[in-house]
């Protein structure tokens, strides 16, 4: 989960006037207001909110008292509800508790995220809230709350990745920077290290303290040199590399923020994607400024060791270095789709061709994947796909045919690829595909629907390359077959 500080601003409170045209264009969702006097309340407009923060932040000393945060979660990992509970907590931490904010989720990117706006005076005191080191101090507020709804722990998670047994200090490096971790040299003494998350400096530890322990052919080793032999002729094992242009987040010290915003360079491919979900075997490859790799190292999560990977095996004995390159945003979000057998990777993959046609990635770089998503998303994808279906106005959800006829959804800001059939219902997709053959004359709504289906499909059919005649039409005379049978 990742928090950015805002930069400060005026009385005039522009962060409500942006999150009100977020909420007015459907884009936003008012999701908790606080701390705010009775007389205002959802109902009440924007201005009364922008009026009444106006109204407690006089101040001849604070001439921006806006404050204004945003926190995202990688793609749809934490819903609406849970980013409000995170947000309050936060502005506890943060030690804005007791000011009146607001908490607008926004529904516009494939990332979930909410917005806090609040003032940065204190209404009893009419003082400013220290605000020191505040973006710094955001991290440290976002990593207890997390800690306090999640158990996700900093500390213990950092002393588990101490205990893996390393031979050298680059390997150590290397476990803890694979968990979202720095590792760095002391700038006040040449014999610590520091460990530091998100430009915050969470541990120091001696380097006499860290314990390494040269390679041994122990058993767990040799089963990892089967499994790198067996798997690779089963999964695709050819090495592409995965380019992050992104610039780190301002948090970061101006001295390092040149350094850190250069491209960061990783390679992957399915075998290792398969490695690590099957068996908890980490694949690094060791390269510099992005070139050729010259060797990789293997972290073995399941027995907390790191390898040297000619030790196990050669590299060329097991991958296939190829020149492909793919950015990482692209991949991140094609990895996140629900790719359950052939058909919907082709599906996904036609669709990555239309939409990217000057960065169309490789077969061998989406992997069929068994992700499942929640019932929450498969809802919103529903509830979107039936508003396409009425209205044709929306960019996140499309609708494809494949090469065996059938129909598929794809919703963009959800990552999720699936058969029309599963959205909709055997009853009510076969309505759809057929309006003709419902007669109810109560189910006026439904028909109107139905044939707006029909048209599109109809649509589809033609812009395929396929006649003027009904897509289903096919379809239908198989199905009339399997009758007679």
């Amino acid at each position: 989960m990742i928090v950015k500080i805002m930069a400060s601003a005026g009385a005039s409170f522009p962060g409500v006037k942006y999150n009100d045209k977020k909420i007015e264009g459907g884009k936003g969702e008012l999701m908790m207001m606080k701390n705010f006097p009775s007389y205002i309340s959802e109902k009440s407009s924007m201005e009364d909110v922008k009026g009444h923060l106006a109204l407690v932040s006089k101040s001849e000393k604070t001439k921006k008292p806006q404050f204004h945060a945003a926190i995202s979660t990688k793609f749809r990992e934490h819903t609406k509800e849970e980013l409000t509970k995170v947000a309050d907590k936060f502005m506890q931490e943060m030690g804005y508790g007791g000011q009146p904010f607001i908490v607008v989720f926004h529904n516009d990117t494939e990332n979930n995220h909410i917005h806090i706006v609040s003032t940065r005076v204190e209404e009893e005191t009419g003082k400013k809230i220290d605000d020191s080191f505040e973006k710094l101090k955001s991290q440290k507020a976002i990593s207890k709350v997390m800690e306090e709804m999640y158990g996700i722990n900093t500390e213990r998670k950092i002393e588990k990745l101490l205990s893996y047994q390393c031979s050298s200090l680059k390997q150590m490096e290397l476990v803890l920077e694979k968990s979202g971790f720095q590792f760095l040299q002391d700038k006040e003494d040449e014999n610590k290290m520091d460990i530091v998350k998100n430009g915050v400096k969470e541990q120091s530890i001696a380097k006499d303290q860290i314990i390494l322990k040269l390679f041994v052919h122990d058993p767990r080793s040799r089963q990892i040199k089967a499994i790198l032999s067996k798997y690779k002729d089963r999964y695709s094992n050819k090495v592409f590399k995965v380019e992050d242009s992104r610039k780190r987040d301002s948090v970061l010290p101006v001295e390092r923020q040149e350094t850190e915003s250069k491209a960061k360079i990783e390679f992957d491919s399915e075998l290792q994607k398969s490695l690590r979900e099957k068996f908890g075997i980490e694949v690094v490859f060791h390269h510099k400024d992005g070139q050729r790799p010259f060797g990789y190292s293997v972290i073995d999560h399941k027995t907390g060791s790191v390898y040297k990977g000619s030790d196990l095996l050669k590299m060329d004995k097991v991958f296939e270095l190829t020149s492909e390159t793919i950015d990482k945003k692209l991949y991140e979000s094609l990895k996140d789709f629900n790719i359950s057998d052939k058909t919907s990777k082709d599906i996904l993959m036609k669709y990555i061709q239309d939409k990217y046609p000057d960065n169309v990635p490789k077969d061998f770089m989406l992997f069929e994947s068994r992700r499942r998503k929640t019932k929450e998303v498969f809802k919103a994808v529903r509830d979107d796909v039936k508003e396409y279906l009425k209205h044709q106005n929306r960019e996140d959800v499309h609708i494809m045919k494949s090469e065996s006829g059938g129909y598929y959804v794809i919703h963009a800001n959800h990552h999720y690829v699936g058969d029309l059939n599963s959205i909709l219902g055997e009853k009510v997709h076969q309505e759809f595909l057929h309006p003709e053959q419902n007669q109810d004359t109560g189910k006026d709504n439904l028909k109107e629907f139905s044939k707006s289906i029909g048209d599109l499909l109809y649509q589809l059919g033609r812009s395929s390359g396929g006649s003027a005649k009904d897509p289903m039409e096919n379809e239908e005379k198989k199905r009339r077959k399997r009758k007679k049978k």
